[in-house]
């Protein structure tokens, strides 16, 4: 199965012929990336219109990310950070309305995951924010599970949503219905792909594949950056999905990007079979 974020789309409105570009570049699914100046997850029409294009193409919708921004109209570009570990109670209960509404999509083009952010890269490891997530979590999954989601919580850059951490919070909060999204190019940027798998790996069910040097998030191709793809790939688990999650680069037209994407998700089948 090759799988596309729609992250690479996000600096525009998702349409028919994004979805007709995606599947003629190989990609039969991808994971939908939530924010509103991309696509209107809250609009039951924009959603039935989803479903009608991707089975058009035959493509299918297998995760989505959830939403990480208060974007309060469909014309605004990002907005102020979303989080589910927000301290202030009144501040966390709309995100977890926000994402509730993502997760309703299900009822309309039904979806196996949902991916989550703990919290934002500045955000500290605090106990408090910690106490936040469970009250949040303790709804969210519950809210996914009645729609047929499992939530998978992503290990981000910064010192809160860790590997480590995750794995803690997941025990020590035995909310036993969550699961984890393992970014490669997050990891990258953190301990390293081999020390952060260590802890994920049992709860592993997707992961993120996008390359960088090592310095800064830059979502770039597979073998664009400086991680070593044949130990990556031989470090996730043999079930998790693998997600594409590159961004747009200005100026360079669909069919650059999708080129891009195709030819680094083909090399990566061919490392995953090993030697011929």
């Amino acid at each position: 199965m090759r799988t596309l974020s729609t992250y690479l789309f996000v600096q525009r409105k998702l349409s028919a012929g994004i979805i007709e570009s995606i599947a003629g570049a190989g990609f039969d699914g991808i994971e939908l990336f939530c924010e509103l100046s991309h696509f209107d997850y809250r609009s039951e029409a924009d959603a039935h219109e989803l479903a009608g294009w991707l089975e058009a193409h035959q493509v299918a919708l297998r995760s989505v990310h959830a939403p990480v921004h208060r974007d309060l109209s469909p014309s605004r570009e990002g907005g102020s950070p979303l989080s589910i570990c927000e301290p202030e109670r009144v501040r966390r209960t709309e995100a977890v309305d926000e994402i509730k509404r993502a997760l309703d999509l299900a009822e309309q083009t039904p979806f196996k995951t949902m991916v989550l952010h703990v919290g934002g890269s500045r955000e500290p490891d605090d106990p408090r924010r910690w106490d936040a997530a469970f009250s949040s979590l303790e709804l969210l999954a519950l809210f996914a599970k009645q729609r047929g989601v499992t939530i998978a919580l992503e290990n981000t850059p910064g010192e809160l949503a860790t590997p480590a951490n995750l794995r803690r919070f997941v025990d020590q909060t035995r909310l036993t219905d969550l699961r984890f999204c393992f970014d490669a190019g997050h990891a990258h940027l953190g301990e390293g792909i081999a020390a952060s798998l260590e802890p994920m790996r049992p709860l592993i069910v997707t992961s993120h594949i996008h390359d960088n040097h090592g310095d800064k998030d830059e979502h770039l191709a597979p073998y664009e950056g400086t991680i070593d793809w044949p130990a990556a790939l031989a470090g996730l688990p043999p079930g998790a999905a693998r997600v594409l999650e590159l961004k747009t680069v200005a100026g360079s037209p669909d069919e650059g990007m999708l080129g891009a994407a195709r030819g680094a998700i083909e090399k990566l089948e061919k490392e995953s079979q090993g030697p011929a």
